[in-house]
């Protein structure tokens, strides 16, 4: 089996949330899915929790963080091609999220990141298989 990763998001409105990213063309799984928590489906192997914020207080002894003033984590997720950099990135802001940072183009990699409704910082990132196959210089 696959090594899987669930990433646990503290959301303020679960079906908003959840429609933000079904805009972006992603699924859910009913399974893990009632009405405090949703399991988005990334990939075959990466999930993410979208939990109610009194949910994801049963994980934990501290507070969540207060995205309008911090950063609590950047999920970079990749991409197949840099046009689809931009039309996820695109979908998201389409469907409310806010910008980030200004597009980083390094040539052999490019990136574009927004925030979510709830303000986390996610970032898709696109990578020349030829560089990341090439062997170190130096």
């Amino acid at each position: 089996m696959s090594t899987m990763i669930f990433v646990n998001l503290p959301v303020r409105d679960l079906d908003r949330s959840l429609a933000f990213f079904k805009a972006m063309g992603y699924s859910h799984n009913p399974q893990f899915t009632d009405e405090t928590a949703a399991c988005l489906v990334i990939s075959d192997t990466i999930f993410v929790m979208l939990l109610t914020e009194p949910k994801f207080k049963e994980f934990t002894k501290k507070q969540p963080a207060d995205t309008n003033t911090t950063t609590e984590v950047i999920l970079a997720i990749s991409a197949e091609s840099r046009e689809q950099v931009d039309q996820l990135v695109d979908k998201a802001i389409a469907a409310g999220a806010g910008p980030a940072n200004d597009p980083m183009d390094l040539g052999m990699m490019y990136n574009r990141s927004f925030h979510d409704l709830d303000g986390h910082a996610w970032e898709f990132v696109w990578m020349d298989p030829a560089a990341v196959e090439a062997p170190p210089q130096g």
